[in-house]
């Protein structure tokens, strides 16, 4: 289902908790949502369609992934970038890193360990800043 996008800084500020499998419909709406807005988003957080979930969703142009309680657990290469958000107006500066190493759970709620470089780190970096309540 797609879902409403929140634009609220406040509610964007709090903090999410773990993802179980009963949030799998969460990331479900998460994925409709993200297709739905393909032509202006390549990642969302499930507290930008209004629920406090770990849970991302990343348009590598590949593929689109949906990632419950992902962490990233090594990141290296930092650099300055500008970013936009659907749920903000204009861009703004944020610091990343070329390259991360990310633990999280797919559907099944397996674990998996992923490194990811360029465009798709710079995706996921953003979209964890919000499951911890920082808004760029």
């Amino acid at each position: 289902m797609i879902r409403p996008i929140i634009r609220d800084v406040l509610f964007l500020g709090q903090k999410s908790s773990p993802a179980t499998r009963a949030d799998i419909p969460v990331g479900d709406d998460l994925l409709d949502t993200l297709k739905a807005n393909t032509d202006r988003c390549v990642g969302m957080a499930a507290n930008m369609i209004g629920v406090h979930k770990n849970i991302i969703v990343i348009d590598t142009g590949l593929l689109k992934q949906v990632m419950y309680n992902p962490i990233i657990t090594k990141r290296s290469g930092p650099y300055e970038t500008q970013e936009g958000c659907l749920s903000l107006d204009g861009v703004r500066p944020a610091t990343r890193y070329r390259e991360i190493t990310v633990r999280f759970q797919d559907r099944e709620f397996k674990w998996h360990t992923v490194r990811y470089t360029g465009f798709p780190a710079q995706i996921i970096q953003h979209e964890i800043d919000h499951l911890n309540g920082i808004i760029i």
